[in-house]
């Protein structure tokens, strides 16, 4: 039997339930977004029961190119970053380093005496006051400390000074720490969920409680264990022809190389950052983030290598968003948490998928990338899907998704094999 990534290939995709015919509407799907200009290229592969269904590529790594996108094609994958960064907290919570309830101003002290947005004054300044205590780890690993990212400038005074301030593109650890430390919290910790720049501190928490650099300390504690070759900070003598040029809407129906990413030139990965961002610093490729995701869907492990125990992962699955917050609606949530769909300790947690009108299993975990990248991982199916593209994300990215999750699902009409 054939492999990819380390994975057995199955013969034929009716051999893990799929309905190849049903199956080819995702390719369709992906070739007619190339085909019609809105991406340069997509990678697409589906795990189900450690085996591979499919693995596809569409288009090529430049806009209008010749040669084929290849399968080892090295892609900006932004947040997907996020979730290893919390796997990294996690293999030091099980030494004992932490738990969940600690004051994150236990190993960052600059963080004791944070202050909290309340309002804005006549003068346009922020009016803010005493946190009533410091975010916990907890509250640091789901969002729900109460910093802010930049991302949205018009969608909060906060938000605006983020950007301004470039917190989230920083010359260090120790600058983007104490950028954040001289802004206050968008709302009183544990309070209400907001996506930030937490898994930035993530990866210098890791730091400072292993005493290596974040890149080190995931190098040899994830990646090397996985086999995970491509991924990392930067790319490498083998693999920097394979990084896929990034693209944005040019406004007029097109697309046009991205040149600025959060108010900085767009970092070109060909040499070591300034800051190891645990939020979105990393490349890497198809089959590196499904070995990735497997090893999650494992509860740990994989092909013999265990990273984390059954019980941690299970932890980082379970939705910690508290139940008052998602009793309510909230625009500062940008997201619709609710009691069917919360956050665990690195990804988004799918509880009940037919009451939101989805189509995937029970506990799905998941995110994405500002780069349009996504994943996801169903245990309930024994299922991982990656996806890769290279579009500055906006509403095609969410498009991609939600039909790569159709198509998915709708050919899996035998689950029960």
């Amino acid at each position: 039997m054939s492999k990819f990534a380390g994975f057995p290939v199955a013969h034929r995709p009716e051999d893990l339930g799929f309905d190849s015919s049903r199956l080819a509407r995702l390719d369709d799907y992906m070739s007619d977004m190339v085909g019609t200009g809105r991406v340069a290229g997509v990678a697409t592969l589906i795990l189900r029961h450690g085996k591979v269904v499919s693995h596809r590529t569409h288009g090529s790594a430049q806009l209008g190119g010749e040669t084929p996108l290849s399968h080892d094609a090295v892609f900006r994958i932004y947040s997907m970053t996020k979730p290893i960064a919390a796997t990294a907290m996690m293999i030091l919570f099980e030494e004992g380093h932490w738990i969940l309830d600690d004051p994150i101003s236990k190993f960052i002290p600059e963080f004791a005496d944070l202050k909290v947005f309340a309002g804005v004054g006549p003068d346009g300044k922020m009016i803010v006051e005493d946190a009533r205590r410091p975010p916990t780890m907890r509250e640091v690993m789901s969002h729900t400390a109460g910093f802010a990212y930049g991302l949205f400038p018009d969608f909060h005074p906060l938000e605006k000074a983020y950007l301004e301030n470039r917190i989230a593109r920083p010359e260090g650890d120790q600058a983007f720490i104490d950028s954040i430390a001289a802004q206050p919290l968008m709302f009183q910790p544990g309070t209400e969920w907001f996506y930030s720049v937490a898994s930035g501190i993530l990866g210098v928490l890791v730091s400072r409680i292993s005493g290596q650099s974040f890149g080190d300390f995931i190098q040899q504690r994830i990646f090397a264990p996985l086999g995970m070759v491509d991924t990392a900070f930067q790319t490498q003598d083998h693999n920097v022809d394979r990084l896929v040029t990034f693209y944005q809407d040019d406004g007029q129906g097109g697309l046009k190389e991205v040149s600025e990413v959060l108010g900085a030139p767009i970092n070109p990965f060909t040499g070591p950052p300034e800051f190891e961002d645990g939020g979105g610093g990393l490349v890497s490729t198809l089959s590196d983030y499904a070995r990735f995701a497997q090893m999650i869907l494992n509860k740990g492990e994989l092909d013999g290598v265990r990273i984390l125990a059954p019980v941690t992962v299970e932890l980082m699955a379970t939705n910690v968003i508290p139940d008052a917050v998602l009793a309510t609606t909230n625009p500062l949530r940008l997201l619709p948490f609710n009691p069917a769909f919360g956050f665990g300790l690195g990804f988004s947690v799918m509880k009940d998928p037919r009451r939101l009108g989805s189509t995937e299993g029970r506990g799905t975990l998941a995110w994405g990338g500002m780069g349009g990248t996504w994943f996801w991982i169903d245990p309930e199916n024994d299922l991982v899907f990656v996806g890769l593209i290279q579009r500055f994300a906006d509403p095609i990215s969410g498009e991609f998704r939600a039909k790569a999750r159709t198509f998915t699902y709708t050919a899996l009409t035998r689950p029960e094999l």
